[in-house]
């Protein structure tokens, strides 16, 4: 869902979108992951960290403006975080896919409820800056940052892909 509008999820919308989040495979029972929430007030407090970072990176002036505006394409923003925990039976890499698994299930939550949501990477996950800024524990990552809101347009419709060359019956 590329463009996004007011009204941001309610209340109750975004406590369906956590609880779900919560129901990801999680082994162990960890839940190796957290969620910051920048509701529409606090957005600008993001963008500034978003454009501090792009700064700290040496970035033009133009990516700098361009990665200040990131935060604003939204009316909600929720930067998804591994939160990884020191475990004999649950190694780091399945912490992750356990976190990975709750974000999707969190924008999943979004959609069936009618709201847009999309899931966006990039190298601002990497910023050491940010991290600090976002004050985040050693044994976190950032693992992408959720923009959630209104459609403003009709949800556009992936093409089906060609799945057949990725699955293999055992024995065929």
């Amino acid at each position: 869902m590329p463009r996004l509008q007011a009204p941001a999820p309610s209340a109750e919308q975004l406590q369906v979108m956590f609880s779900a989040a919560a129901r990801a495979p999680d082994h162990g029972q960890l839940m190796p992951y957290r969620f910051i929430v920048f509701n529409q007030h606090q957005l600008p407090v993001l963008a500034q960290f978003f454009g501090q970072a792009a700064q700290q990176q040496q970035l033009n002036p133009l990516e700098v403006e361009r990665a200040q505006q990131l935060p604003l394409r939204a009316p909600l923003v929720i930067v998804a975080l591994a939160h990884y925990q020191q475990h004999d039976k649950v190694p780091q890499w399945e912490q992750l896919a356990s976190a990975a698994c709750a974000t999707s299930l969190l924008q999943q939550a979004a959609f069936a409820q009618g709201l847009g949501a999309i899931w966006r990477t990039g190298w601002l996950t990497e910023s050491t800056l940010l991290k600090q800024q976002l004050k985040l524990h050693d044994n976190e990552a950032i693992i992408g940052f959720m923009y959630v809101g209104t459609p403003a347009v009709d949800t556009p419709t992936k093409p089906d892909k060609d799945w057949s060359g990725k699955v293999q019956f055992w024995g065929s």
